[in-house]
């Protein structure tokens, strides 16, 4: 018959059962709950963290481009302004010359200057006769001062500095929204953190807390993303 335990060997044994500790019915349940919510905040934050660091990455990439397409287009504006003040350079030193041929009631000379006008000139020069400036005192100093006088090149810059300012702005607003992008990733980045210190706490109530401020955190950057605007075009 096999030998039964000593009262010693007894002892011992209730005291190594009385000595471990006792686990809750529901202690489990809890536990896979936190693992759960846990699991569940970490892909949603991990999503978010990638559409946001993305679309920052889009908009900073935008704001570059278009602010050097402004810087170009000013340099096209400079080049317009600069041919057309050579233009304007140009009428005005035909002008001087059938001026002076005039005053010298040279007609030979006045014809030669006047073949030198360029056809757009010719059209303002015209304009202005027909206001008969040597008798009228309200008819405008010379042709360059009259509305028919256009240049294109002048036209031209104009047009290119308007779209380098409106293209100059989209990319200050390109590169804000990529500043918002970025801050709205630092916010997912804090949930990221407090749910991966939040595991190595035993406490469910402590976990459970640091579940809740994360998806706080997680419903504000959410929020945040939804009032900016999409990825650009």
């Amino acid at each position: 018959m096999p030998e039964g335990l000593s009262p010693i060997e007894v002892g011992r044994e209730l005291h190594e059962h009385t000595s471990q500790p006792h686990q809750p019915a529901g202690g489990n349940r809890h536990s896979r709950t936190v693992q759960i919510g846990e699991a569940l905040l970490l892909s949603l934050v991990t999503i978010a963290a990638a559409w946001s660091g993305y679309a920052a990455a889009k908009w900073g990439t935008e704001s570059r481009i278009e602010i050097a397409q402004a810087a170009t287009l000013r340099n096209l504006a400079t080049r317009a302004d600069l041919a057309a003040l050579s233009t304007r350079n140009f009428d005005s030193s035909t002008f001087n010359t059938w001026f002076t041929a005039f005053t010298l009631d040279d007609p030979q000379k006045q014809t030669l200057a006047i073949r030198r006008f360029r056809p757009e000139f010719k059209v303002a020069f015209d304009a202005w006769m027909a206001t008969d400036p040597f008798h009228n005192p309200h008819a405008p100093p010379g042709p360059t001062y009259m509305p028919q006088y256009q240049l294109a090149d002048q036209a031209k810059a104009d047009a290119l500095d308007r779209e380098a300012e409106a293209t100059s702005a989209a990319g200050n607003r390109a590169g804000e929204v990529g500043d918002d992008y970025i801050r709205i990733t630092v916010f997912l980045a804090a949930v990221l953190f407090l749910v991966g210190i939040g595991s190595t706490f035993k406490l469910h109530t402590i976990r459970y807390t640091l579940i809740g401020v994360g998806s706080l955190l997680l419903v504000l950057a959410t929020v945040l993303i939804l009032q900016q605007p999409g990825l650009p075009g």
